[in-house]
């Protein structure tokens, strides 16, 4: 029998309204996510935040930049899930320089259910990285992931299609 876990990326205020880099359709995105952090809770799932931060070294960022209220993960996701483990990241794949596999190793998570901002971005590149090669199942929640544009959400996930399998959150967490 498999474990999944539900890895919720860069749910962050720099992509809201009010934010530095407002994407579309974070309100629905924000209520979809919710509701699947709901389903996984109910299912015994782990849920996972992946939290983005500039890296300083590499000067001030256009967002995420440390300590600023856009770098925090949106206090709803938050309430939805407060004491899951927050994975901090530099880079797309939420792998890369991170802690995401080990957390995941301890849990005995072998299946991942990834959602978040933004889908060609972040979302692609850890759904299609070398470390999620490692686990038996990959899903990408279509309702629960957006980015710039509807279109750029849409191109996105058919380039993805040939590698993960997406799915809506009811039918992923059923």
């Amino acid at each position: 029998m498999s474990k999944p876990a539900l890895i919720i990326i860069d749910l962050q205020n720099d992509y809201f309204p009010s934010g530095a880099f407002p994407l579309a359709n974070t309100e629905a995105t924000l209520s979809s996510i919710v509701k699947a952090i709901g389903k996984a809770k109910a299912k015994s799932i782990p849920v996972i935040h992946v939290q983005h931060i500039a890296d300083p070294a590499h000067g001030i960022a256009p967002f995420f930049n440390k300590d600023s209220e856009g770098v925090k993960i949106h206090a709803e996701i938050l309430a939805a899930a407060p004491n899951a483990p927050v994975v901090i990241k530099h880079f797309a794949d939420s792998f890369e320089g991170t802690n995401l596999h080990e957390t995941l190793q301890n849990l005995g998570v072998d299946e991942l259910i990834l959602c978040g901002m933004m889908t060609q971005n972040c979302v692609t590149h850890t759904a299609l990285s070398r470390r999620a090669d490692d686990y038996k199942k990959v899903t990408v929640l279509t309702d629960a992931s957006t980015t710039v544009s509807e279109m750029l959400h849409g191109i996105a996930l058919h380039a993805l299609s040939t590698r993960v399998a997406l799915a809506l959150s009811e039918d992923a967490l059923k």
